[in-house]
């Protein structure tokens, strides 16, 4: 499935982005499937950009630390 096949179903625009195969089928009907991803990238598309902030957040709240080894005493 690709993105102009996504957004064809929905009756969007394409949003130009390159396909996403990795997403998980929601639907069994391709119809429905495709319509639903197509709304999904609709709402990305008008999200107003993350602050640089915002951006530091996210990646805080994901930041995996090292983990530590004990050293020998």
């Amino acid at each position: 499935m690709t993105a102009p096949t996504n957004a064809a179903a929905a009756g969007g625009a394409p949003s130009g982005r390159p396909a996403r195969p990795d997403r998980p089928r929601r639907f069994d009907d391709d119809a429905m499937n495709d319509a639903y991803w197509a709304r999904i990238d609709r709402i990305v598309d008008q999200a107003p950009p993350l602050s640089a902030e915002q951006r530091a957040v996210i990646r805080t709240a994901f930041h995996q630390p090292a983990t530590r080894t004990r050293e020998a005493a």
